[in-house]
Order: C-alpha cells, then sequence, then structure tokens
C-alpha cells in the first residue's frame, strides 16, 4: 500500500517540472478562487472568462516582440486586459448600456485579434501554447513571477477585504463612509487581469479562468457563508492542481485540461450530492414532512 501510494504521490515529484508545476498550481489555487467568489457573488463569473480572452492580444504582442518571454507577455496580457477592462467601462458610461455587454463586444474583438496576431507571426504551435498554456513548461522564470502575482493578489485582497464585502452587499453604504466603490471595483478588476495573467503560462487564455470560477461556483453548493466559501473553493483549487497533475503524469494526459476537467467533475458531483441547492438537498426537501422542511431552511 505504502509502495503504491510512494509511487503516485511521491515519486512523480522527483523531476523538476513537477515539483515547478505543482508549485506554480499551488500558488495560482490560493489566489484565484477567492476573485471567483466575489465574481460569482456580484453576478460577474462570465466577466471572468472575457478578461480572460482581453489578455489575448496583449498576450500576443509580447510573443511577437519577444518570443516565449513569460514577462513581456504577462506585462503585455496586464496592458491589454486593463485597456480592455477601462474601454468597456467607458462605452457602458457613454451609452448607457450594461458593462456585461460592453465586455462581451471587447472580448469578442479582443480573441479575434489575439488569434489573428499570433497566426501572422508563429507556427499553430505557437498559437497553441498561448491559447492552451503547458504547466509542465514552467520554468524557474515563470515560476517566480507565478508566485510573486499570487502573492501580491494575496496581499491586496486582504488589504481590501472589507470594502469589498460592503461593495458587494451595499454599494449606497460604502458610499456613505467615504470610500469610493468604484475605486474598489477597478482594483478587483485589476486583480482579475493579474490572476489571468498569472494563469495563462499554466493553463493558457482560454483555460486560466477554469480554476478562478470552477472552485467558487462548487463551493456554493457545501456552504452559505462567505468565509465557508473561500476556504472550500481554495481547498477544491488544491486538489484539482495537485490531482489534475498527477493524473495528467500517470496517464500521460494534457496537464491542463486534466486540471480543469478534475474540478468540472467536482462541480458537477457538487451539483447532485452538495448539501445546499443541489438534487440531493431539492430532494431531501420535498422528503421532508411540511414542518420539518420549513424548520429546516429557517
Amino acid at each position: 500500500m505504502l509502495a503504491l501510494l510512494d509511487a503516485w504521490l511521491i515519486a512523480p515529484l522527483d523531476y523538476g517540472f513537477m515539483q515547478r508545476a505543482l508549485v506554480a498550481g499551488l500558488a495560482l489555487s490560493l489566489a484565484a478562487p477567492p476573485l471567483g467568489v466575489f465574481l460569482m457573488l456580484r453576478g460577474m463569473s462570465l466577466i471572468g472568462d472575457a478578461m480572460a480572452h482581453a489578455i489575448l492580444p496583449g498576450v500576443a504582442l509580447g510573443f511577437l516582440a519577444a518570443g516565449f518571454s513569460l514577462p513581456m507577455m504577462s506585462l503585455g496580457g496586464i496592458l491589454s486586459g486593463l485597456l480592455i477592462a477601462v474601454l468597456a467601462g467607458s462605452v457602458s458610461q457613454m451609452t448607457g448600456h450594461r458593462e456585461d455587454s460592453a465586455m462581451a463586444s471587447f472580448f469578442l474583438i479582443s480573441l479575434a485579434a489575439g488569434v489573428m496576431l499570433v497566426s501572422m507571426g508563429g507556427s499553430s504551435v505557437d498559437l497553441t501554447h498561448v491559447l492552451f498554456g503547458s504547466i509542465l513548461a514552467v520554468d524557474s522564470t515563470a515560476l517566480v513571477l507565478i508566485a510573486g502575482i499570487s502573492s501580491l493578489i494575496v496581499v491586496i485582497l486582504a488589504v481590501i477585504f472589507r470594502a469589498l464585502v460592503v461593495e458587494c452587499l451595499d454599494p449606497l453604504f460604502l458610499r456613505g463612509q467615504g470610500v469610493r466603490g468604484g475605486l474598489i471595483h477597478g482594483i478587483f478588476l485589476g486583480l482579475v487581469v493579474l490572476n489571468l495573467t498569472a494563469g495563462f503560462q499554466t493553463l493558457g487564455t482560454l483555460m486560466a479562468v477554469g480554476l478562478m470560477m470552477l472552485p467558487a461556483t462548487t463551493a456554493r453548493f457545501w456552504s452559505q457563508r462567505l468565509e465557508g466559501l473561500i476556504a472550500i473553493a481554495i481547498a477544491i483549487a488544491l486538489v484539482s492542481s495537485t490531482g489534475g497533475l498527477l493524473i495528467s503524469y500517470h496517464l500521460s494526459l494534457p496537464s491542463g485540461p486534466a486540471i480543469i476537467l478534475l474540478a468540472g467533475a467536482g462541480y458537477v458531483l457538487s451539483a447532485l450530492f452538495g448539501r445546499h441547492h443541489s438534487l440531493a438537498a431539492r430532494l431531501r426537501r420535498h422528503a421532508m414532512p411540511l414542518g420539518a422542511a420549513d424548520h429546516d431552511g429557517a
């Protein structure tokens, strides 16, 4: 038994590329899920997906300028993501359209522009690398960048945590306290862009948002408290990153999709058997006598 556990859990970590991939996955798993929880609570779950595509043109320009240079590609992604966020917000304010519709429009433009830029300057292999990433290809420079960005996100999130919670639940109260809700919202979107930029090297621009949103939406089936949502989402992301990485190693599968599919499996199982709002919870509630169901709901 111990030999089997050693072969499955310990032996793969003898390789340097697996150690770097594991640390990168764990760093992203600590920073991304809290952002996903706040996106979900603000009704902005699809904004994360749109922002993931918004960084693509900048990543493509960084690639064209310096090849597979993670600092240049990350810098381009950050600038592109922030520019798209500002443009979407500006169009929404000037036209009165909802911000999510403006973001969806810029997301499509960004995706097309990014694919066009990479196709003009690289091969289909380059395009695949940018779109889908490769966590096993993380080198020491990329690892330092991912760990640094993830740490910065956690620190800033801790500093603005109270204001962010109040801005989600009662923006008027926050404004009454003299704090500008727009500033908190802007900082939060900036953190989302930073996280997606750190994640594209490992999961690609198309799947980087998966480690942010899937654990957050899964946690909703197990807790109704903010602290519980964040803790459970982080735990799910940690298990998905580690488990997906080991599964991909032993079964010779692509590592990024394995991580996201494992998180997706957790979501499906939680939707069926979770404590709150799941299919099983609804069946239990219907099976209860009327008075007991009311007491349970209270």
